[in-house]
């Protein structure tokens, strides 16, 4: 169904086709979103308006912007981050885009909350997801979007035999992984905190099950 619809309304995007091959020619990952949900992002930045400032939190190679965006991104690898930096400027002409190489889960403390951001995508390490959010939380200016992707961890997070707890010796025990524990605290937080509204969606597309978190900061 998702490679039905995205016939019609993907067009073919030479800058994106060109970051991809970069990608892959420098060796990393093929761990990006689906290009459906790629170009939902590029639509998100697009209907903010001009000079949006947008924070991507470790995305590998540099996604696709619109031109006239302020893109930061954090890379953890100096490779990644000079992937990051020539796809930027060869396939959206953008010259003010940053990229900081470092920790993701530090690099964040570093920087300012007087200039907010209006877009902050996280496409991370699933366990440190809860600490991208409070981040995430502070850098975003008022009505700004946070969007975190790949929760579903393939249906798991919501998995009953994840939920359900195993007796042994006499005591119940549940399954603990990591993945699935860290993204169940993070929709944990989300239901106490009063200062963000948010929703999650769950799709299906080329790359299996999956799902997104889009938060707005009120």
């Amino acid at each position: 169904m998702s490679q039905f619809l995205n016939s019609f309304l993907l067009r073919p995007d030479e800058g994106l086709e060109y970051a991809l091959k970069r990608r892959a020619k420098n060796g990393l990952p093929d761990i990006s979103v689906s290009a459906s949900l790629g170009n939902f992002l590029k639509l998100m930045a697009l209907a903010i308006g001009e000079n949006s400032r947008v924070l991507k939190v470790v995305v590998l190679g540099g996604q696709r912007l619109p031109e006239d965006g302020v893109p930061i991104t954090l890379e953890i690898s100096e490779v990644n981050a000079k992937v990051a930096r020539e796809n930027h400027l060869a396939s959206a002409g953008i010259c003010n885009a940053r990229v900081i190489v470092g920790d993701a889960k530090e690099t964040p403390a570093s920087l300012p909350t007087e200039n907010p951001f209006d877009l902050i995508f996280v496409d991370a390490d699933k366990e440190s997801y809860p600490n991208y959010f409070l981040e995430a939380k502070r850098l975003a200016g008022k009505h700004g979007t946070i969007v975190g992707v790949s929760l579903s961890t393939s249906g798991q997070v919501a998995g009953e035999n994840f939920a359900r707890a195993r007796r042994i010796n006499r005591r119940f025990e549940y399954p603990t992984d990591s993945t699935v524990e860290a993204v169940r605290t993070l929709f944990g937080m989300l239901k106490e905190y009063k200062e963000v509204e948010a929703t999650a969606i769950a799709i299906a597309n080329v790359k299996g099950y999956d799902g997104f978190l889009y938060t707005v900061k009120l």
